[in-house]
């Protein structure tokens, strides 16, 4: 049985940085192709960051230079580094394991992010 568990979401200021990490279990992450999405309240889910090959990635135009996607040296873990929070960045995190490029197949419960003064 294939499970994500993301964890590391909590409560910041405008310009800190969080680490939000996917544990997977059942299996490999590292052969699939992972990425993370959000949700903010009252929107669609969208794509932060995945990998589209073994270390090619895309990012949100609206993260490019503030968030990197990892593969953990810790097996079967997955990294989102988040620095130079917004407000916007508020919002729930999924990691995502996908058949192919923005077509998850797996996803996890989400981690809440909340970025505000």
């Amino acid at each position: 049985q294939v499970q994500l568990v993301e964890s590391g979401g909590g409560s910041v200021q405008p310009g800190d940085s969080l680490t939000l990490s996917c544990a997977g279990s059942g299996t490999d992450l590292n052969i699939f192709l992972m990425g993370w999405y959000r949700q903010k309240p009252g929107k669609q889910r969208e794509l932060v960051a995945m990998f589209t090959g073994f270390d090619t990635i895309v990012y949100a135009d609206s993260v490019k230079g503030r968030f990197t996607l990892s593969r953990g040296n810790v097996k079967n873990t997955l990294y989102l580094q988040m620095n130079s929070l917004k407000s916007e960045d508020t919002a729930v995190y999924y990691c995502a394991r996908m058949i192919a490029p923005s077509i998850p197949d797996y996803w996890g419960q989400g981690t809440q992010v909340t970025v505000s003064s």
